[in-house]
């Protein structure tokens, strides 16, 4: 009997043992291997009936055959309901990534626009994440860049605040958003409370639907300002229809017969299977994005699209109307998941004619196209990963590759970067930033690049050592990137042997003569410095990876430092809240001079008593607070 046969015998014996002691109600079982891994999570009507199958291997796919052999230990959780089952087995999913399972790998949120409701002068801005606070909400958007060219034509019809509750409250002037005709200044009682109202009325019924509603008002007071003679007045509600019309231009679907759905299509081609979402609200198109679940080729579409759907509505809420190119297998219970997590009925539907079959005909070419280029991308990026292993004498084409750069500004607010590059291109869901610490095994000081790589290094390698000491996982990289010379090269060898990390090759990139790009030097450790020709391929993709890595860091470094810029120095003054804060800056009219203000000085203002000027002056003269 050959090894194989036995392996798929272990599995099938330990299966048959199990199934025994499954009862006959809905819920979600779970494989494992012998390293406790994730091999498969499934839902099922009745648990015992659903697991048997798998003891049947002349019914089952050689993917399933395989699953069967590996599998070592099974875990079942009972639910009240299939429909509960079916939401289980979504999150788990994406909570343990199990192997056999189709997985929808870039599960990123989306932003929507957000006006707030616990405040006397609503917030217009952007928003990711959970919807928690108390506001209305719109969207969702498929891209940032969308919801930002939306945000700014907002401001300009609408004049809504964006900044912060905090900024709100300590200003004692209008900011350059009054300058520059974004917003009314309701912060200094530029508008009332009455007329900024009317304002956030209006947004939210262009944002609900109702833009034809709002632009015949804008243009009644255009025009009634005309006939006034009050023709700056009347300039203003022209820029303000303006800046609503350019927010409707940008839509590439505007169909009145569909007003709120979520268009899902699917294809798979080459071994590659791609999913494109459009989001449709208020009937304008929001955007689109395309995903690339992980799933194999002889995969069918329906199985695709059943999978997808409950992972990417987990933590989402679909449209009332979600528009398949093929409707997935147990539409009827998908059907009643989803209603039932959104608290409203959701149907899934295919379109068959008509302006509907048209947008789907259009999103599946859409799936089509984003394959085709990413199996050019992947072509070329295995012909770039080939010439790279014959340049820098690797065993094998590197699977993963990890960055670093670091940036700092004279030794203030020091950060490292990592970004990760893998065949399929960057991977953003690991980036990495380092905080610089002047602790620990490798403090920094006065931004010392060649101690910010040790502590980079030494940082990222500790912490996988402790999580996979075996090093089993695929976050271990193949080749390291420098960005720097010898110095920083042996930086990270020093870390690495000392960690007992000794087969992980580390390549230095620096500039050449004149710091000209095409002209970098290459560092490889016991060898000679050495270049390429400025137009090999091989050298502008290093190059690529070299510019990530610094435009990631660059960023991380001036949100740092954007961030203590914008600090006031009152935020962290204990028993100083937003009242006696704009008491201090309106009477001293700057945050350094309440700094350097004496006890007298701060107990002239009103709500400040003795204690707390006392308490104020202490905390910006003592030793460990300068």
């Amino acid at each position: 009997m050959s090894p194989e046969i036995i392996e798929v015998k272990s599995g099938l014996d330990y299966i048959k043992s199990q199934v025994k002691h499954l009862p006959k109600k809905p819920g979600v079982y779970r494989m494992f291997d012998s390293d406790g891994q994730a091999l498969y999570v499934g839902k099922a009507k009745w648990l015992s009936s659903r697991v048997t199958s798998y003891t049947h291997p002349n019914r089952l796919t050689n993917r399933l055959l395989r699953m069967v052999a590996e599998t070592r230990h099974l875990e079942i959780t009972v639910t009240h309901s299939e429909v509960e089952a079916l939401l289980l087995e979504a999150n788990l999913i994406k909570k343990l990534k199990p192997r056999y399972n189709i997985l929808l790998k870039d599960d990123k949120s989306f932003a929507y626009i957000m006006v707030t409701e616990d405040h006397e002068f609503p917030q217009l801005t952007k928003h990711r994440g959970i919807q928690r606070k108390a506001a209305s909400y719109y969207g969702p958007f498929a891209s940032a860049r969308s919801v930002n060219k939306t945000l700014t034509s907002l401001s300009r019809a609408f004049l809504l605040r964006n900044c912060s509750d905090s900024f709100f409250t300590s200003r004692t002037r209008p900011c350059l958003q009054y300058q520059i005709k974004r917003c009314t200044a309701p912060c200094v009682d530029k508008v009332t409370k009455t007329e900024y109202g009317k304002q956030v009325i209006a947004a939210k019924q262009f944002l609900s639907g109702y833009s034809g509603k709002v632009q015949h008002d804008y243009a009644t007071q255009m025009q009634n300002a005309s006939d006034a003679l009050k023709f700056e007045t009347a300039a203003i509600w022209r820029n303000r229809i303006k800046a609503l019309t350019a927010i409707q231009a940008n839509q590439d679907i505007n169909l009145k017969s569909l007003k709120e759905a979520d268009i899902i299509a699917a294809s798979i081609s080459g071994g590659i299977c791609c999913v494109q979402v459009f989001f449709v609200r208020n009937a304008s198109n929001y955007g689109n994005t395309a995903f690339f679940p992980r799933t194999n080729a002889s995969e069918e579409i329906k199985s695709v699209l059943t999978a997808f759907i409950g992972q990417f509505y987990s933590n989402k809420i679909p449209a009332s109307l979600i528009l398949v190119s093929e409707l997935p297998n147990e539409v009827e219970l998908l059907e009643s998941a989803l209603s039932k997590q959104s608290e409203s009925k959701i149907e899934i539907s295919k379109p068959e004619r008509g302006d509907r079959r048209k947008i789907m005909t259009m999103a599946v070419k859409n799936a089509e196209e984003a394959i085709a280029r990413k199996l050019a991308d992947t072509a070329s990026q295995r012909i770039l990963l080939d010439e790279l292993t014959d340049i820098l004498k690797l065993d094998k084409p590197p699977r993963r590759i990890e960055i670093y750069d670091n940036s700092h500004f004279q030794g203030v607010f020091p950060v490292g970067a990592m970004v990760v590059a893998t065949p399929d291109g960057f991977v953003k869901s690991s980036y990495r930033k380092f905080n610089m610490r002047n602790e620990g095994k490798y403090p920094v000081q006065d931004g010392d690049d060649f101690a910010m790589m040790r502590q980079m290094i030494f940082r990222r390698f500790d912490r996988a050592l402790k999580i996979d000491p075996n090093r089993e996982t695929a976050n271990w990289p193949d080749l390291l990137l420098i960005d720097g010379g010898k110095g920083q090269i042996n930086a990270v060898y020093e870390v690495l042997y000392e960690l007992g990390i000794e087969d992980i090759t580390a390549i230095g990139v620096s500039k050449g003569p004149d710091r000209n790009a095409g002209r970098e030097q290459f560092h490889k450790r016991g060898e000679e410095s050495f270049t390429l020709q400025p137009d090999s391929p091989a050298m502008h993709y290093l190059q690529r990876l070299r510019d990530e890595a610094h435009r990631f860091a660059i960023g991380s470094h001036r949100t740092q430092h954007a961030k203590a810029q914008f600090k006031n120095p009152l935020d962290n003054v204990p028993g100083i809240g937003s009242k006696r804060k704009k008491a201090l800056l309106n009477h001293f009219g700057s945050a350094r001079s309440i700094t350097v203000a004496g006890i007298k000085d701060l107990k002239a203002v009103d709500g400040i008593s003795a204690n707390i000027a006392q308490q104020i002056y202490d905390w910006f003269h003592s030793q460990d607070k300068r």
